[in-house]
């Protein structure tokens, strides 16, 4: 069974993971871009994550969610990945962190 600070480093790794994977198509990492939602890891290594994209109709949506199953799924501690594609919130620029607009020159 997996203690309470174990599971905060686990999702702390997560996050490290998530900013590796970027989006093909915008220069800024899935975490920092605002499509992460919610990451939950079980006491069990099962890590479910709650995300979106940045358009429904994203062509490269089958790759970038299994670049995230299978990076996310490396994570020491993690056993197994369920990921949950949801648009409800729908992604908006809103969602991008300040460093990212700032990079992207949007801010």
């Amino acid at each position: 069974m997996t203690t309470p600070q174990e599971i905060i480093r686990i999702e702390q790794d997560i996050i490290l993971t998530l900013k590796n994977i970027y989006d093909p198509e915008i220069p800024v990492n899935v975490y920092d871009l605002g499509l992460i939602y919610e990451i939950d890891v079980e006491p069990d290594g099962v890590a479910t994550i709650r995300m979106t994209l940045t358009a429904p109709n994203c062509p490269m949506a089958d790759q970038l969610l299994e670049d995230i199953h299978t990076q996310v799924g490396k994570v020491n501690g993690v056993k197994e990945v369920n990921v949950v594609l949801t648009f409800d919130p729908p992604w908006d620029r809103s969602m991008i962190s300040e460093e990212s607009l700032l990079e992207l020159g949007l801010l």
